[in-house]
C-alpha cells in the first residue's frame, strides 16, 4: 500500500490539503468557520467541533482523489472517526487519498531570528502509533523571521536530525521551515535557507527520501533544484497568510512546486452554510489550488 502512495506522491496530480490545525490554532480556524469562542467550554469540546470541521471537509463530494494526493492530520484528528473508520483508514479506503500526521509540538520563543520546534519528547511512541493506525508521513514546522545564517542553519539541522528519525520509522516526513510572509528579509531568508536545504539533501543517504513544504519565495522557481534532487518526493508550497488567489498567483511560477494549503483551502467555508453552498464553495477552492498545481507559467 505505501509503494503505491509513495508513486502517486512523487509523480501524481494534485496537492496536499493541510488540514492539521493544533491547540494554538484551532480557535482562529473555528472562529474563521464562523465557530466563535463561547461554542466550547473545554478544549476536547473545542476538538470535537474542529473534528466535525475537518469531517465535513474530507466527506465532501469534492474532497477526492482526482485532486488531492494527502491529508495533514492533527493528532487528536488521527485517533478520531469518520463514519466509524479511523480517519486515516477513512481517507485511504474511502478518498484513496494518503495520511500524515503533524509531530511537532509547536514553537519555541524567538532567538537568532528564528523560532525552532519545540522538544518532542514523545516521538518515538507517536511514530509507533502513526504505523498502526496507517500514516504514510508526517509534518514539522520551524518559522524564520530574520535573514540570520546562525538561526536558518540551527532550522534546519533541527528539521534534518528529526526527518531522519521518522525516515528510520518507515514514514516520509514533511521539512517545513517556513519564512514568514511579512519578513523584511524574506528574499534574503529564503536564499540562505535554500543553501542549507541543499547541503542537507546533498549529505542524505540513498534510502532517505523527503517532501518539502516551504513558503511560496520572492524569487519564481528558487527553489527548482530541490524539485529535481533524487533524495525528494515532491516541493510543496505552504499558503503562509496569503489569499488564495495570491498564493495561487505565486504557485503559478514555482515549476515543479505543488500546493499544501490550509487557510487558503478553506477561506470560503462557514459553518451554517448549506450542504450546497459548503459543497460548492469547498469545490471551487479545491479546483482553483488543483489548477495551480499543475499548470505552470
Amino acid at each position: 500500500m505505501k509503494t503505491n502512495q509513495f508513486e502517486r506522491m512523487s509523480a501524481g496530480k494534485g496537492f496536499i490539503a493541510a488540514l492539521d490545525q493544533s491547540g494554538g490554532s484551532t480557535p482562529k480556524a473555528l472562529a474563521a468557520y464562523g465557530v466563535t469562542n463561547d461554542a466550547f467550554k473545554t478544549e476536547d469540546e473545542m476538538f470535537d467541533l474542529v473534528h466535525e470541521m475537518r469531517t465535513r471537509i474530507i466527506t465532501a463530494p469534492a474532497f477526492d482523489s482526482d485532486y488531492i494526493l494527502g491529508a495533514i492530520l492533527f493528532e487528536q484528528t488521527m485517533d478520531s472517526k469518520i463514519k466509524g473508520k479511523y480517519t486515516a483508514d477513512y481517507l485511504l479506503e474511502e478518498k484513496g487519498i494518503a495520511p500524515f500526521l503533524k509531530v511537532d509540538k509547536g514553537l519555541a520563543d524567538i532567538a537568532k531570528g528564528v523560532q525552532m520546534m519545540n522538544p518532542i519528547p514523545d516521538l518515538e511512541n507517536m511514530l509507533e502509533r502513526a504505523n498502526q493506525r496507517n500514516i504514510f508521513g508526517t509534518k514539522m514546522r520551524s518559522v524564520i523571521h530574520e535573514a540570520n545564517p546562525e538561526g536558518i542553519r540551527a532550522i534546519a539541522d533541527q528539521q534534518f536530525a528529526i526527518a531522519k528519525k521518522i525516515m528510520d520509522a518507515g514514514l516520509v516526513p514533511i521539512v517545513e521551515p517556513e519564512v514568514d510572509i511579512h519578513s523584511k528579509e524574506k528574499e534574503e531568508a529564503e536564499s540562505i535557507l535554500k543553501e542549507e536545504i541543499m547541503n542537507h539533501l546533498n549529505n542524505l543517504s540513498d534510502d532517505y527520501n523527503i517532501i518539502l513544504k516551504l513558503t511560496l519565495p520572492d524569487v519564481a522557481n528558487l527553489y527548482k533544484e530541490a524539485t529535481e534532487h533524487p533524495r525528494v518526493v515532491r516541493v510543496v508550497a505552504l499558503s503562509g497568510g496569503y489569499s488564495r488567489k495570491k498564493a495561487n498567483e505565486k504557485l503559478k511560477n514555482n515549476k515543479g512546486v505543488i500546493a499544501s494549503f490550509s487557510r487558503a483551502l478553506t477561506q470560503d467555508l462557514r459553518v451554517d452554510q448549506s450542504e450546497e453552498e459548503f459543497n460548492r464553495a469547498l469545490k471551487k477552492a479545491i479546483e482553483s489550488i488543483y489548477d495551480a498545481s499543475v499548470n505552470k507559467n
